[in-house]
C-alpha cells in the first residue's frame, strides 16, 4: 500500500489542478505560472530551489507541498542524506510541531524509493 500513496497523490493533484484551471481564472493561472518560473534554473540550481521549497513547506506544515517537493527532489537525484539534512534545518527553524509532518515526509520518501525500484 505504501507505494500507492505516490500514485494516489499525483492522480488527485493532477485531477484537481485541471479542475481549478478549467475555470480560466487569471489569478490562478498567474500563480501557477509564477510557481513554475520560480523553480526554474537560475542563480540557484533547481535542486537548491526544491530543497528550499521543501524546507519552507515543512515549516508551514503543508503536507501536499512537502510531498510535491520531495518528489521533485527525488526526480532531480538528491540523495536521502541531502534531503534529510535539509529537513533537519526545517525542524530546527519550525520547532517540534514539524515532527508529524517530518514523519509523513519520511514515509513518502520511502514510497518514492520503492516506486523507483519497480
Amino acid at each position: 500500500m505504501a507505494t500507492n500513496i505516490v500514485e494516489e497523490f499525483n492522480a488527485y493533484r493532477s485531477k484537481m489542478n485541471d479542475k481549478m484551471l478549467e475555470d480560466n481564472n487569471k489569478i490562478l493561472k498567474r500563480i501557477f505560472n509564477l510557481d513554475t518560473n520560480a523553480f526554474m534554473e537560475g542563480a540557484l540550481s533547481k535542486k537548491t530551489k526544491e530543497l528550499l521549497g521543501l524546507g519552507n513547506s515543512l515549516v508551514l506544515r503543508c503536507d501536499d507541498c512537502v510531498r510535491y517537493h520531495l518528489e521533485e527532489c527525488h526526480r532531480l537525484g538528491l540523495t536521502k542524506e541531502e534531503v534529510v539534512e535539509g529537513m533537519s534545518v526545517s525542524l530546527l527553524i519550525g520547532g517540534t510541531i514539524v515532527i508529524p509532518h517530518l514523519r509523513r515526509a519520511f514515509e513518502y520518501w520511502e514510497a518514492l524509493e520503492e516506486n523507483s525500484k519497480s
